[in-house]
């Protein structure tokens, strides 16, 4: 029999886990074409399937590889992500489209919360698009969510 404080512990902990944060980022492929990449550093976190974090994703990027993409997406539109449940205010997950220097425009892109922040996202179409950074200080391109367990969708050739 588990000591009265040793139980509630282990009710706190059970119950801690049901709650977990997760996010999942799933991708629409309209292109036909190319295969969508899920980076988290080094590591390749999907090639096309849905993709689920427990806890934070921090300092994801998404691009469609065409044959032409370096592996951090060098040459090709790239979405960068974190997603996270917010602790402060303006402390949530955030969601951007690049075509800084290495990157360019190669395939029309966009993405958007789901569970969340529904309808809130960016496309970009063409490659002066005013939805994406070109430069390091275009922060106002940024989409922010400040909800629990947000998802993402990342589309190709909208």
């Amino acid at each position: 029999m588990l000591a009265p404080k040793t139980a509630f512990f282990a009710l706190f902990f059970l119950a801690a886990g049901v709650h977990a944060e997760r996010h999942t980022v799933i991708f629409d492929n309209r292109c036909g074409r190319g295969t969508p990449m899920l980076i988290q550093g080094p590591n390749v976190l999907s090639t096309g399937g849905a993709y689920t974090s427990n806890g934070p994703l921090n300092s994801a990027i998404a691009y469609l590889q065409t044959g032409s993409c370096g592996f951090n997406g060098d040459g090709c539109t790239m979405v960068e992500t974190t997603l996270k449940n917010p602790t402060t205010p303006g402390g949530g997950s955030s969601t951007d489209i690049t075509l800084i220097p290495p990157h360019s425009f190669s395939v029309t892109t966009g993405f958007g919360y789901y569970n969340g922040c529904d309808n809130t996202g960016a496309d970009c179409t063409n490659a002066n698009c005013p939805t994406a950074f070109h430069f390091f200080n275009d922060n106002h391109v940024q989409v922010q969510c400040q909800k629990n367990d947000v998802n993402l969708v990342v589309t190709f050739c909208l």
